[in-house]
């Protein structure tokens, strides 16, 4: 019998040997799927013995995933829980000691060697660096893999047998000394620093003869139309052996979902070790030409090439790509402007973090895409944090400009005039080697994706001289198509490269709305709307009570209002200037009056987020076609690295509130908007394609509801403009606490364009410019909003609707919210729970946390999986008849 069973047992384990066979033809590329983990202090160091096959590691950390930082991947075996440890404090006092030690990632995987067949061992970075060994030889020493950005690959034909066994053995991370994905003052750093085989580690399969990466260059006529395009494949062709070879190269070009194809050949001989450049050409008639989200389609194009050797299959490259042409320029004021198929692009965006512990997930960044093209964003910034290239193969799919980049306050940029960094270890030549590495191997990921905007090769400060010298030859050696930016301040520049034309002269925490219309004079008006502000916002992003719940205990939560100038865990780091809400505080208090409990306080904190929000977006739109235009912002920041109290539109858990709300509402595609600091009222239109006839209605009243102005004018508007179209300074010259003001544009269809209400003081927060500091304005007197407390009550209903869509179909669920009171509702904000009462998420309104006028009615659209039914409050409102369960 137990003969029997053993006999079973190995035929089921050849069985299983043949199946996890990771390669089996030329040209096929694997992912190591998982690895095994472990402390070196547990296992050793002894790397060609951790490294033979058949070593027991039943005590080892299973890690099911194919990259992953040491915490990522603790996390992952459950060795920790993402609830506990972003819950209050409990990150403030985890033991971090662990990972002062070398780790060991381990991973056993079949091949089936034989003559002929070549293995090849491909890095993507590894943080900070590695040592790495297969079947107990040596492949790398971390003098030849460091960076986290450092790819490099190695032929590992000669160590490998039918069972295999990789080992990488990780060093821990020193943000001011290693080349790595730092936090800088956005969040606590995660424990480990983020040491780890935090992206992927590759093995392809190959015959004699191997392709480089594919490279893809376009070209067409400006602006794109309908003409031709030139598009080329590029790629390096190696002989692996000591013979010559005659290689027949294969390629096609293809409209993804379209039946035509290019084909593409050619035949070299290839000398034995030698290494030969090749490209293959084909002119595209009529192309299908890529638009950023808000100006069209994003059609992709594959590119394939493939090489067969002496008759034999040897290898393959391909990747999709698009067709369009970005372009920069400094302007007459020296500020970038950024063109898109030769028409000016302002760039609309905000920055995105992400992970603390860089767990990449495809899915949530896809989500957070589709929240940012609904909030009207056209580009997402990376300072630092290239991420992978699902990345960038979503943003080309969806439509949303990436501006990547490196990171600033650490070793990449330990530069001899950088007096900011408090630790600073100037460049060595290795190190000079290793950000060269890292530039080209990131330019080959992003190159010839359309979503590419350009690349920042400095953060706060620009590189010297010759480190911008070699980012430019390495990026020119990718054949990189898109702007490269010294830097995202006006601090200084390379030679090579000239000035960057961006500025990082804050604000990063609260500034009233009239701060971003007070433009002159520029040299003291810092990140008012003019030039291209790379990185600003008003420090908000203040998450809504369901997700505080998620990572505040009580006491914190209390904290939020019982004591406001405390430092707070979830705020940023402790020694920076963002460890407490004192600023935004004090604004809240004075303008807004002191909160009687929690949620006064978060109620009155997401009035300020979104006047906030929506303030620093539309003044940037109106100003576009200023005397000094508003060329690009930034908003900082996009999103969390984990659970935080500000820097977001949206927060970790995708739940949007009020500042992402005003963001939306300022960045609509065709606007009017209101200067708080001139007094008037810009037509916005960020389309390429609409024109025509349009009207601005406008009504302002009191918290009565007594009519205290209106008027309505007739305009016509242009595509990719901006004008001031009204001037109400006499209009509301009348209030005397506090009054709404709601503007209205409609096309020549009367169909509603966008509605806009203002909640405004009799005069506006006074700024101190001359004694502003790198991160805020001082408010030397604040506008009162104190009356907003005293509103009269308003009665509202609030129903379902079946909403629908300009061309008639139907869409998502609708939700009819109606004042019937003869004073304004304020403020309503519209919740969508399932079955639990938990948020829905993600989720997409069409508006919220609206204001309604006397007698008004307004039908919203709303999108969430598992919709249930709908919460609503307001700063005024009595529910007097509600029907809002799903289903």
């Amino acid at each position: 019998m137990r003969l029997r069973q053993r006999l079973l047992g190995l035929c089921l384990g050849i069985e299983s040997l043949t199946a996890a066979v990771l390669l089996s033809e030329p040209g096929e590329v694997a992912v190591i799927p998982s690895w095994d983990i472990q402390s070196s202090e547990r296992v050793g160091t002894d790397l060609k013995a951790l490294s033979q096959p058949g070593l027991d590691t039943t005590t080892w950390h299973e890690v099911n995933t194919s990259r992953s930082t040491l915490m990522g991947g603790l996390i992952k075996a459950g060795v920790y829980r993402e609830n506990g440890l972003f819950f209050s404090n409990a990150l403030q006092s985890f033991n971090s000691s662990q990972f002062k030690v070398p780790w060991i990632y381990r991973k056993e995987f079949s091949l089936m060697p034989e003559p002929g067949r070549y293995y090849h061992l491909q890095t993507n970075g590894i943080t900070s660096k590695a040592d790495i060994y297969v079947n107990g030889q040596e492949v790398a020493s971390s003098k030849s893999q460091a960076g986290a950005y450092a790819g490099n690959a190695f032929d590992i034909t000669n160590l490998t047998k039918e069972t295999n066994a990789l080992v990488i053995q990780v060093y821990p991370t020193d943000y001011n000394y290693d080349f790595a994905l730092g936090f800088v003052d956005w969040n606590p750093y995660p424990p480990d620093n983020g040491t780890g085989v935090w992206r992927d580690v590759e093995v392809k399969q190959t015959g004699p003869v191997i392709l480089g990466p594919l490279r893809v260059t376009t070209q067409a006529s400006l602006p794109v139309g309908h003409s031709s395009a030139l598009v080329t494949l590029k790629t390096t062709v190696t002989n692996l052996e000591d013979r010559d070879y005659v290689v027949m190269l294969g390629g096609s070009i293809s409209l993804e979902g379209a039946n035509t194809s290019y084909d593409l050949n050619d035949t070299i001989r290839v000398l034995p070790k030698q290494t030969v450049e090749l490209a293959l050409q084909a002119a595209i008639n009529e192309p299908a030409i890529w638009w950023p989200k808000q100006w069209g389609d994003q059609p992709l194009y594959k590119g394939q090439l493939s090489a067969t050797a002496n008759n034999s299959f040897s290898d393959k490259v391909e990747r999709t790509f698009g067709i369009r042409q970005v372009t920069s320029e400094l302007n007459a004021n020296n500020d970038t402007v950024f063109y898109v198929n030769g028409y000016a692009f302002q760039v609309v965006g905000a920055g995105y973090s992400a992970d603390i512990f860089l767990r990449w997930d495809s899915e949530k960044f896809t989500q957070q895409v589709k929240l940012m093209l609904d909030l009207g964003h056209n580009t997402v910034r990376l300072e630092g944090k290239n991420e992978h290239p699902e990345l960038y193969d979503i943003a080309d799919r969806l439509g949303l400009m990436v501006l990547p980049g490196w990171e600033c306050c650490d070793k990449w940029e330990a530069w001899t005039y950088n007096e900011d960094l408090a630790v600073k270890a100037e460049w060595t030549d290795a190190d000079y080697t290793i950000a060269n590495k890292s530039m080209y191997h990131e330019a080959l990921m992003q190159q010839g994706h359309p979503s590419i905007l350009g690349y920042l090769v400095g953060s706060d400060y620009w590189p010297d001289d010759k480190a911008a010298q070699m980012y430019y030859n390495s990026l020119e050696a990718a054949d990189w198509q898109a702007p490269i930016i010294a830097s995202a301040s006006e601090r200084g520049y390379p030679k090579i490269l000239g000035p960057s034309g961006m500025k990082m002269a804050g604000p990063y925490d609260w500034v009233p709305p009239n701060y971003w219309y007070d433009v002159d004079p520029a040299e003291d008006r810092y990140g008012a709307a003019f030039g291209f502000g790379s990185e600003l916002g008003a420090g908000v992003g203040t998450p809504e009570i369901s997700s505080l719940k998620k990572f505040l205990s009580d006491s914190d939560l209390q904290d939020l209002w019982k004591q406001p100038n405390k430092g707070l865990y979830h705020m940023s780091t402790s020694v920076s200037s963002f460890y407490d809400r004192k600023l935004y505080n004090a604004a809240l208090w004075k303008r807004l009056g002191a909160p009687s409990s929690l949620d006064d306080y978060l109620l009155k904190a997401q009035i300020l987020d979104y006047e906030a929000t929506r303030a620093q977006f539309e003044g940037f739109a109106a100003f576009w076609n200023a005397e000094r235009p508003a060329t690009g912002l930034i908003y900082w920041m996009l999103n969390n690295a984990w659970p935080s109290l500000h820097w977001n539109l949206f927060d970790y858990y995708l739940h949007p509130a009020g500042s992402y709300f005003g963001a939306k509402t300022g960045a609509r595609k065709e606007h009017v908007a209101y200067d708080y600091y001139g007094k008037h009222v810009y037509l916005i239109n960020r389309s390429l394609d609409q024109k025509g006839s349009r009207t601005v209605t406008v009504d302002a009243i009191d918290k009565n509801g007594k009519a205290i102005y209106n008027t309505q004018k007739a305009v016509q508007t242009e595509p990719n403009t901006s004008k001031d179209i009204l001037d109400l300074s006499n209009g509301l010259k009348s209030i005397t606490d506090v009054a709404f003001l709601r503007l209205i544009l409609s096309d020549d269809k009367n169909t509603t364009l966008s509605r806009n209400v203002y909640w405004l003081a009799k005069t506006i927060d006074t700024l101190d410019w001359d004694n502003s500091d790198w991160f805020y304005t001082p408010v030397i007197k604040y506008a009162n909003y104190t009356a907003l407390n005293n509103l009269p009550t308003a009665d509202v209903s609030v129903t379902l609707a079946t909403p629908t869509r300009r061309d008639g179909s139907k869409a998502g669920l609708g939700v009819v919210v109606e004042n019937h009171s003869s004073v304004p509702a304020f403020f309503i904000k519209l919740n969508l729970v399932d079955e639990n009462g938990e948020d829905v998420l993600p989720v997409f309104w069409s508006d919220n946390y609206v204001t309604l006028w006397p007698h008004e009615k307004l039908e919203l659209q709303v999108e969430g999986e598992g919709a249930a039914s709908v919460q609503v409050s307001g700063k005024n409102i009595r529910i007097i008849a509600m029907d809002t369960t799903f289903g």
